[in-house]
């Protein structure tokens, strides 16, 4: 199955829109399950489902051009921020509704009208992330795959092509990179 995922990835990237299609069916259980993992994960109070954020995600992935996957390591690592992505997206715009976003309201009490649970986090999560992958893409993409898609460091080490201890290692800077820009984020 791997080498026709591979042929798959490979024709995704010389622009084969049927691979694409054909990509997205083969690694359908796994991207679901991917969804429903974020959402357990991140999507507290939400009434987005996984089948919801797994179609969405394969909209907003099949719209991108020039993306390109090397492997499937890097395609989950993706269709994950491209999930978190679209909670967060999600959140603020459901907090904004919360908020009268959608209606003309004269008078608004802003003490009476609070954020959703959990919505500030997600944000500040994905910030630090985006931090993160601005400083070391290669530790944003463990975490991605450790955090987001629930892989094992020996499994990500096996994806890699490197040894459990420098994934390891990798894992401890990028949770000490966003556990410090987390925390400065609050104190700004």
């Amino acid at each position: 199955m791997s080498a026709r995922i591979s042929a798959l990835m490979e024709s995704t990237a010389s622009g084969d829109r049927s691979a694409a299609d054909a990509l997205f069916s083969a690694l359908y259980n796994e991207l679901h399950r991917l969804a429903e993992r974020e959402l357990a994960n991140r999507g507290n109070g939400l009434t987005l489902g996984a089948t919801t954020l797994l179609h969405e995600a394969y909209l907003d992935m099949a719209g991108r051009e020039g993306t390109v996957f090397p492997d499937r390591a890097r395609f989950m690592a993706y269709a994950a921020r491209v999930m978190r992505s679209l909670i967060v997206d999600y959140a603020r715009e459901r907090r904004a509704r919360k908020r009268g976003g959608e209606f003309q309201i004269v008078t608004l009490d802003e003490q009476s009208a609070g954020p959703a649970p959990g919505t500030e986090d997600l944000e500040e999560i994905q910030a630090a992330l985006e931090r993160l992958s601005g400083v070391d893409a290669s530790l944003a993409e463990v975490v991605d795959l450790k955090f987001f898609c629930g892989f094992t460091l020996g499994e990500i080490a096996v994806m890699r092509g490197a040894s459990e201890r420098t994934v390891q290692r990798s894992w401890e800077k990028a949770r000490l990179f966003l556990y410090r820009s987390i925390r400065e984020g609050a104190v700004d």
